[in-house]
């Protein structure tokens, strides 16, 4: 029997748009979570607090929730002298994620290199592989996820926008379409961008990347810049800004959008709004 999270993928190529959620780390640090302390610990002492925060992603609009697994790797958690607690850690988080999720929802496991495997046992529906500085980085994983269990890899990359050139690279220079290419070459089932600049260069690397492919394209870029004042650091975008700008994402082919660091389900309620217009 297939695992739920081909429905993912057979429903994109029928041409349907899906809603993904939005950041975690501008959730947790709203609700407590300290500069420097780790976020996937909160799967074991903040539960409810985690599973909240998927709750007001579904109740947004969200059809995939993600776990709170990015730096949910053995390598990440020894440095906060908690590495023998990887597995637990990070099954909790595909277990709160999946508590949340409604019927027909899905579940997309943040995954580190070393975190696949109890992501799988949590009841994760897909990976994602995300914020991935290098393609090799993210073909070894997309690779790996592929060795372990028969379920859809989403791998995204992470764009620098050069603007002396006015382009989009990867930390080693390749381009949006060569990275689309690498990335489906090596097994990966969903590809696209995260994090980045904003949805304005999201626009540009999903147009470049539908040109030399029709598999599914998934964006979910911050709320456009940083923006620090003090000790404060707030985003560029507020969700009404944010959302003017995905009628022309989705125009650019893209078939998952989300939003990254610096947006809220309130981002997420009025992306799931155009989405739903497309719709009519």
């Amino acid at each position: 029997m297939k695992a739920r999270g081909w429905e993912v993928v057979e429903r994109l190529r029928s041409g349907e748009t899906l809603v993904f959620d939005g950041g975690y780390g501008t959730m947790l640090f709203a609700a407590g979570l300290l500069n420097g302390a780790c976020p996937e610990l909160w799967n074991d002492t903040h539960a409810d607090v985690v599973r909240g925060i998927h709750r007001a992603y579904v109740d947004a609009g969200s059809q995939i929730v993600e776990t709170n697994t990015f730096g949910g790797t053995r390598l990440k958690l020894d440095e906060y002298r908690i590495g023998d607690r990887t597995r637990e850690l990070n099954a909790q988080g595909a277990r709160l994620a999946r508590a949340a999720a409604p019927s027909g929802g899905f579940v997309a496991g943040s995954i580190g290199p070393t975190s696949r495997l109890p992501l799988a046992e949590g009841g994760v529906d897909l990976f994602a592989v995300e914020t991935m500085m290098f393609p090799q980085e993210a073909t070894a994983a997309i690779r790996a996820c592929k060795k372990v269990v028969d379920l859809p890899v989403m791998a995204t990359m992470f764009f620098q926008y050069e603007e002396i050139h006015d382009r989009d690279r990867t930390m080693w220079g390749e381009s949006p379409a060569d990275v689309a290419k690498s990335l489906l070459a090596a097994g990966a089932d969903i590809v696209g961008m995260n994090c980045g600049r904003g949805p304005d260069r999201a626009i540009v690397i999903i147009r470049e990347m539908r040109r030399v492919t029709d598999a599914p394209l998934v964006a979910y870029p911050n709320a456009g810049l940083p923006v620090t004042t003090g000790d404060t650091v707030t985003y560029e975008l507020g969700p009404e800004a944010m959302a003017r700008e995905y009628p022309a994402l989705l125009d650019a082919g893209c078939n998952v959008v989300g939003a990254c660091c610096g947006s809220n389900p309130e981002h997420i309620r009025l992306i799931a709004e155009v989405v739903r217009s497309r719709k009519k």
